[in-house]
């Protein structure tokens, strides 16, 4: 039965069932990307499988980014800080020579230590692992 509802569909008419049905199963990111995915899905060559798993994979690759803004921001993380804004003006002692090689992370690449010193609290720890980019 379900085979008869759907055959001689128009174009716009299964758009128009897609966008609801995104709607309320709540897919964001399928019901905004669908018609691009198509189109390169048509241009690809690509089979109904590897449509399907294109769009799936939209969906929750989305759904891990907000997941992970959400958390960010009810962590409630001080706001993300890049060396591109750093003012080394404000602290002469340290040398940005030194900051922006370190920042290439060549000495992880080459299996060497890195030591950080300072009072507690200052960001030793977390830097690194919280939104910190070069």
């Amino acid at each position: 039965m379900s085979e008869q509802r759907h055959r001689g569909r128009t174009e716009q008419a299964a758009q128009t069932a897609i966008d609801q049905a995104c709607r309320m199963l709540r897919l964001p990111t399928i019901r905004s990307q669908f018609g691009d995915l198509a189109e390169a899905a048509a241009r690809d060559q690509m089979s109904y499988l590897g449509f399907l798993v294109e769009l799936l994979m939209a969906e929750c690759d989305d759904r891990a980014r907000r997941r992970s803004e959400r958390r960010i921001k009810a962590a409630a993380c001080p706001r993300e800080k890049s060396l591109r804004a750093f003012d080394f003006e404000a602290n002469p002692n340290i040398d940005p020579a030194i900051i922006h090689t370190l920042a290439t992370c060549e000495w992880g690449k080459k299996d060497q230590p890195l030591c950080l010193i300072g009072d507690p609290g200052v960001g030793k720890t977390g830097a690194p692992r919280v939104g910190w980019r070069p």
